[in-house]
């Protein structure tokens, strides 16, 4: 374990004691990974990841500590696993260095060091400040984006808030989602049947009844269509939306996908599987995906259908309070492109309703022209507002344009906050002008979660879902008014860092509810 000022040599299934001894008030502690680390039960308030923050400088999905430490020497990565590290052939013989000095002759880790345990606790320790150091060098050195820059800069606040992402990641498996068992299994069997669940041939048969076609086979869904008249691009659920009634085969399909997605994914499987005797939903969870930045899971934590979502309930004693990030796109759009036309809109609880008065159309076309600019459609109603916006806020515009054309060329872009998002060879144009948004997005929601999160303090309370621009908390009954002060708070706070100078307003919606169903979808 490592401070900036002094390290701890201690067994691996020590570390949370020794954590312990320390006040809430204690040092920033700087580890490799959080989720090789033994934290818990204790969740240190402040640390630094050095695998989340060489992410932030270098990009990709790497985080590895013999990455992290040859990114931070400017030394070729190594490969990511150990049984196919580059060895010097010397006369037909592997040389790989002394396994008792952890830095090879060329300058990376040697992977004898690099496994759970390391070989030498304290040298270990020592290279991980020695990293850090070097880490927060590079970070300092990039460009502050913010029309108003304050101390310390922006990228080194988004280290704090992605090392902080990490280490709620791992909290986040750890206590996993409350879910009451047996209401998820009502919800279940009610689409599937009692166990074990209806067959698939149960399951199509209503369809086929009005549909002749492998329901599984989006193209031949589309034929089958065809032959009744019915004519679309493709078989997307929200597409077929308008066409319910025009043909009982189409309620049918509709209907039969929702009950598909439960019985392929959210069936008894995945109730057995996924969600413990404690009544809660674990699964892995990423801080950062390999793109923008955002947080993912697995175990459906991030694509809970609306069906299955009564079963998420507050425990004995306990309420859920629910804060979503209104409108965070446009608005982050509008702080990162320094428009200010753009940003007088976001001072509005709903900017889209200024921006439809200045684009002269109604609120819904305001909509799709912002999301149209941002996602660079050009086609269609959505190609037609973009022309308006194009004259309306130009700035925006421009900054979109710019980040399209360095992905069309094949150069890497950063977001607002610093963060390294790699592009590839060329051709990623749409890509890359998403990812300024959407990754500087992700930045301030992660900043926001952080803040949260040590508001929480020791017995507040704590996060239990990060969904894309969604906090989920469970907190003592008795706290929930101060909880959801906390959420607005912690975002003023967050925004004034993160956005300062731009004039951008970030709104939440929070509500306190007993089952996650019951806050505004």
């Amino acid at each position: 374990m490592a401070t900036r000022d002094r390290s701890w040599v201690v067994p691996p299934d020590s570390v949370a004691g020794a954590l312990a001894a320390l006040t809430e008030q204690g040092p920033r502690w700087v580890w490799w990974r959080a989720r090789d680390c033994p934290l818990l039960p204790l969740r240190p308030r402040t640390c630094w990841d050095l695998g989340a923050v060489h992410r932030v400088l270098h990009g990709g999905r790497r985080d590895d500590p013999g990455a992290v430490w040859a990114a931070a020497h400017g030394l070729n990565w190594p490969p990511e696993a150990a049984g196919e590290l580059a060895l010097l052939d010397r006369g037909g013989l592997a040389v790989d260095g002394d396994p008792a000095e952890p830095v090879r002759a060329d300058g990376t880790l040697h992977p004898e060091w690099t496994g759970a345990t390391p070989l030498d606790p304290a040298r270990w320790a020592a290279l991980a400040l020695a990293v850090q150091a070097r880490q927060e060098t590079a970070l300092r050195a990039l460009a502050d984006p913010r029309p108003a820059p304050l101390d310390p800069p922006l990228a080194l606040l988004t280290a704090y808030a992605e090392s902080a992402a990490a280490l709620l990641a791992v909290e986040l498996e750890h206590d996993g989602l409350p879910v009451n068992r047996s209401v998820a299994e009502a919800l279940v069997a009610a689409q599937l049947g009692p166990r074990p669940g209806w067959p698939r041939e149960v399951r199509d048969a209503p369809v086929l009844e009005h549909l002749q076609a492998d329901l599984r086979n989006p193209t031949l869904v589309r034929e089958a269509l065809l032959r009744l008249g019915i004519d679309v691009p493709d078989t997307r659920s929200w597409r077929l939306e308008a066409y319910r009634t025009a043909h009982p085969a189409v309620e049918a399909l509709l209907a039969w996908r929702k009950v598909e997605r439960t019985a392929t994914t959210y069936g008894y499987g995945w109730l057995d599987g996924h969600v413990g005797l404690d009544g809660r939903l674990r699964g892995s969870w990423t801080s950062a995906d390999g793109g923008a930045g955002r947080m993912t899971a697995q175990a459906g934590l991030h694509s809970l259908p609306v069906e299955l979502r009564p079963a998420v309930a507050a425990e004995d004693g306990q309420v859920l309070v629910r804060a979503d990030l209104g409108q965070v796109e446009p608005r982050v759009l509008a702080a990162v492109s320094g428009d200010a036309g753009l940003a007088g809109a976001a001072r509005a609880d709903d900017m889209y309703t200024p921006v439809a008065e200045l684009l002269r159309c109604d609120r819904p076309t305001a909509k799709v022209a912002v999301l149209a600019a941002m996602y660079g459609q050009t086609s269609g109603p959505a190609g037609r507002a973009l022309e308006q916006m194009e004259r309306t806020y130009p700035t925006a515009l421009a900054f979109l344009r710019a980040a399209e054309e360095s992905g069309r060329v094949g150069r890497d872009v950063r977001t607002h906050g610093g963060r390294l998002v790699r592009v590839g060879s060329g051709g990623a144009g749409r890509f890359a002008r998403n990812a300024v948004v959407q990754g500087a997005a992700a930045e301030l929601f992660k900043a926001w979660a952080a803040s949260v999160r040590t508001g929480l303090g020791a017995d507040g309370g704590r996060i239990v879902l990060c969904l894309h621009d969604e906090l989920l908390l469970q907190v003592p009954l008795a706290r929930a008014e101060a909880t959801a002060a906390l959420l607005h708070s912690a975002l003023r706070d967050t925004a004034g860092r993160w956005a300062s100078g731009s004039g951008v307003r970030f709104v939440a919606e929070v509500a306190v509810v007993t089952r996650w169903s019951d806050a505004k979808a």
